[in-house]
């Protein structure tokens, strides 16, 4: 069933290039359709789902200004899938952040972000998620380890 609404992501000329790699990054996710004005040309607008969550990428022939105020955020189930998803969204001249973001090498923003953190931070006793939030304001990477760590109050 086609999405009523969908998130767009603003490429020069790299929308389906993008749009398949990011489906082959994330579990259950999905190439759907790419438009294109020639049958041979390239793609317009094409559409596709991360996780089931709708998007579309659109070439628009000029340089779009991605940054921080968009990002693709993926909730990660441990440290294998974190890094793992960090790395290949690195590769081709991926940029590194903070706090668990990076810039893949289409310019996009993304949040890479383990399950446990919320759960460390929602948590009841506030010092202790002081703690995880302060431990994970140092990292590039999250690294799950080190700010469980830090909740539990250990040192590293």
């Amino acid at each position: 069933m086609q999405s009523k609404v969908r998130t767009c992501i603003a490429f020069k000329d790299q929308a389906e290039e993008a749009a398949r790699f990011y489906v082959s990054l994330i579990p259950d996710s999905a190439f759907e359709s790419a438009f294109r004005r020639e049958p041979d040309g390239p793609a317009l607008l094409v559409s596709f789902t991360l996780a089931g969550a709708p998007y579309q990428a659109l070439n628009m022939g000029c340089e779009p200004s991605h940054n921080e105020a968009f990002s693709i955020s993926v909730t990660t189930k441990d440290q294998r899938e974190t890094d793992e998803i960090w790395e290949k969204l690195l590769e081709g001249g991926g940029a590194k952040i903070q706090c668990s973001w990076l810039k893949d090498r289409f310019g996009v923003r993304w949040q890479i972000v383990p399950e446990a953190l919320p759960r460390m931070f929602m948590d009841e006793d506030r010092a202790a998620a002081g703690r995880a939030f302060q431990a994970m304001l140092g990292m590039v990477k999250i690294d799950i380890a080190a700010v469980e760590a830090a909740f539990r109050g250990e040192s590293p």
